[in-house]
């Protein structure tokens, strides 16, 4: 298969589509859509944990065109970060995919003073999350659930956050930021990964002592089932600490989330909300489908032989089934990945999310061999 063939004739469609798709959402901070249409987190939204991603696809459009307008949009979201920053409570777990994707990326393309400042402050902020007892990095703030202590919560969603600490200790060169990503990369070894690859979406520790007290089966099936978004999150989580510290484990660790991955994938290459959920209802989801092929890109990157072409042809598989199945190249509908879900049991099902978008056009770019890195 001629991936670089595929991924650019299926990138050109997404530059007819998203041209008119970031004209009509301009000025908007989008996360999901209804009828084809997305929402906006502008305002007393501002601090949704997804709200970076809208800045890192005009990023990922600016690069596959050119087109300035791309990046006055991304400059522009950034800007509006600001207020998410100076936010004490609006600030989580999640600084990563909020500042990575917007200002750390900006600052490594033009060297921008305030970029650097919102990253390392977004940094340094997530590092001080760092439970020491426990050697974990909390997630979310108080009352998740309100019969519950979440101040020893931790979720697998983090691995994908831990870039932002390599990235800070490789500017600054204060290792404590590598300590902290490290050490978490390590607990979550320990505590999230199954023998069998599966993978926990949330594990809660006692705060005090740091001793994993249970699970919970968060936006999964259920308890012990195999959430597919925190397969997908471990897969180029652990891929990610492997290509920032050459530590052979994470490579090791991701692999085996990928190997159980790629078996538990049907054969239509539509990935399901959970590995282990039901006949009915049986909720599809792209983006981890998407988040998975990233990741499993990355893995072939550092493989040879056979498992080359292993990573490599799953990640084809599932992108393909993107996009002829569960894909929208109508210009006039705002979403190009059409079957999201956010969780099992509640929240949005099978619509269109936007880092489902973002990571599907960041998988066709790897596949392309555009070089367009935010991580």
């Amino acid at each position: 298969m001629d991936y670089k063939k595929y991924a650019d004739e299926t990138l050109e469609k997404v530059k007819v589509k998203m041209k008119e798709v970031a004209k009509r959402n301009a000025h908007k901070v989008p996360y999901i859509t209804t009828n084809g249409k997305y929402d906006d987190r502008d305002g007393s939204q501002i601090s949704w944990w997804t709200n970076g991603f809208w800045g890192g696809l005009m990023w990922e459009m600016e690069k596959l065109t050119g087109d300035k307008f791309y990046a006055d949009l991304a400059c522009e979201l950034e800007d509006k970060q600001d207020a998410n920053l100076m936010d004490y409570d609006g600030l989580d777990h999640d600084n990563g995919f909020k500042w990575l994707l917007t200002s750390v990326y900006h600052y490594k393309k033009d060297g921008n003073a305030a970029s650097k400042n919102r990253g390392l402050i977004a940094a340094t902020n997530l590092a001080g999350r760092y439970n020491v007892a426990g050697h974990f990095i909390r997630a979310w703030n108080d009352h998740v659930r309100k019969d519950d202590d979440d101040r020893g919560w931790a979720i697998i969603d983090c691995m994908m956050n831990l870039p932002l600490l390599y990235w800070a200790y490789e500017e600054i060169k204060d290792p404590r930021f590598l300590h902290i990503a490290r050490s978490h990369a390590d607990r979550t070894i320990e505590c999230f990964i199954r023998d069998d690859g599966s993978v926990c979406h949330i594990v809660k520790f006692d705060p005090f002592t740091g001793e994993r007290v249970e699970s919970y089966g968060g936006q999964g099936y259920a308890h012990g089932s195999s959430w597919t978004r925190g397969q997908a999150w471990a897969i180029y989580g652990f891929t990610l600490s492997y290509m920032h510290t050459g530590d052979v484990k994470y490579l090791n660790t991701a692999k085996k989330v990928a190997n159980y991955f790629i078996a538990n994938t049907p054969e239509s290459g539509l990935i399901p909300c959970d590995f282990r959920q039901p006949e009915s209802p049986n909720y599809e989801d792209t983006t981890a489908a998407a988040i998975a092929a990233c990741g499993m890109i990355e893995i072939a990157k550092h493989s040879e032989g056979r498992d080359k072409d292993v990573y490599m042809n799953a990640a084809l598989k599932m992108l393909k089934a993107i996009d002829e199945k569960s894909a929208d190249w109508d210009p006039k509908t705002d979403n190009i990945t059409t079957k999201g879900t956010v969780a099992y049991h509640d929240g949005e099902k099978e619509t269109g999310i936007l880092y489902g978008d973002y990571f599907f056009i960041e998988a066709l770019m790897k596949l392309s061999g555009i070089d367009f890195f935010q991580w």
